[in-house]
């Protein structure tokens, strides 16, 4: 498939700078760039590759990045190059069907233009909404739910009761509405809170491999419209995340915690338990959140603190250590004199 300038500068809404009708067959990384594709600067570090790029056109921001070179200037060269890759790489319509070796019972309510893959499961009560796609071997428990259009990966278990809502993509190996760690200890037993609420999971909300979200104890964990969480993520019983978050590899967050709309967690941070975080708060990765936190400020270190606190202990402490030096210095010099 080959592209002009022109084609993807109209597609994305950009200006074309150079030859509008050379012809572009792919995207490419600017570091490592190949010839006959378009390539793209998102971080103004990678600018060291413009001069030796070998592709034949380049996404910018600004005009003069281009230094000559054939180019489409957008507002956001990573979201225009995304959308590129969608020209070039366009999802494969899977047509409906229900394998053979599927086990569906009898109550549950499947929609039209389903595709549910081999092995799958689908218990009793369960309802799965018109155009979703259910890989193979996934199991969906007694009462759950599946909205429109939403891809369930390979192996992926949707326990009693959850509610995943529209366009909602959950990758494989990861398990939703799974018992929440509760348990009560006298005479040194651990007695089992039953763990009898749910999970729900909004609209247009995308999931990575191998997390696990918690049912509620009593209520609801909730993940709200448009989050979307990476892999290997933890969410514990009676979480409530807003709409909007962006959630990476290896976070945490224990039971009861609220996290507001729109906030960014790097990777591996945690947040202990019956906290609440503000909408739109940025997190440096390996933050530990142990209290409630103001929303609009980015925070980072453990215990979490406003980025410019955090960066001014650092400093004082990495002074006193000089300090501290210095001072075992000049006893050693005194002794010695």
């Amino acid at each position: 498939m080959k592209l002009t300038l022109r084609e993807i500068a109209a597609y994305v809404d950009g200006k074309v700078i150079g030859k509008p009708d050379i012809n572009v067959s792919g995207v490419s990384e600017i570091q490592n760039s190949l010839p006959g594709t378009i390539t793209f600067l998102g971080n103004p570090k990678y600018k060291q590759f413009l001069t030796e790029t070998q592709a034949e056109a380049i996404f910018v921001s600004n005009e003069d990045h281009l230094n000559g070179k054939n180019g489409i200037v957008v507002s956001n060269p990573q979201l225009a190059m995304a959308r590129t890759l969608r020209l070039f790489f366009p999802e494969k319509l899977i047509e409906p069907s229900i394998h053979k070796s599927a086990v569906i019972d009898s109550t549950a309510s499947v929609g039209k233009n389903i595709f549910i893959d081999a092995g799958v499961v689908i218990k009793s009560g369960a309802s799965i909404a018109d155009n979703a796609i259910i890989g193979a071997n996934v199991v969906i428990g007694n009462g759950a739910v599946i909205g429109t259009h939403s891809s369930l990966k390979p192996n992926v278990t949707i326990y009693h009761n959850v509610k995943i809502g529209n366009n909602c993509i959950i990758h494989s190996g990861t398990a939703i509405g799974c018992d929440g760690f509760g348990y009560v200890t006298e005479n040194n037993l651990h007695e089992k809170i039953p763990q009898t609420g749910n999970v729900i999971v909004g609209n247009d909300v995308e999931i990575g491999s191998n997390c696990a979200i918690d049912r509620a104890t009593i209520g609801v964990t909730s993940i709200g419209d448009m989050t979307k969480i990476d892999n290997l993520v933890h969410i514990a019983h009676n979480v409530k995340v807003g709409k909007g978050c962006l959630i990476t590899a290896g976070f945490a967050v224990a039971g009861s915690t609220e996290i507001g709309d729109y906030c960014t967690f790097a990777g591996q941070v945690g947040i202990a338990p019956h906290v609440k975080i503000g909408s739109n708060s940025v997190f440096a990765a390996k933050s530990g959140v142990t209290k409630s936190l103001e929303g609009g400020k980015v925070y980072a270190g453990f215990p979490a603190r406003e980025i410019r606190e955090h960066n001014k202990r650092e400093a004082q402490l990495q002074d006193i250590t000089k300090m501290s030096q210095k001072l075992d210095q000049l006893l050693q010099d005194r002794k010695k004199g």
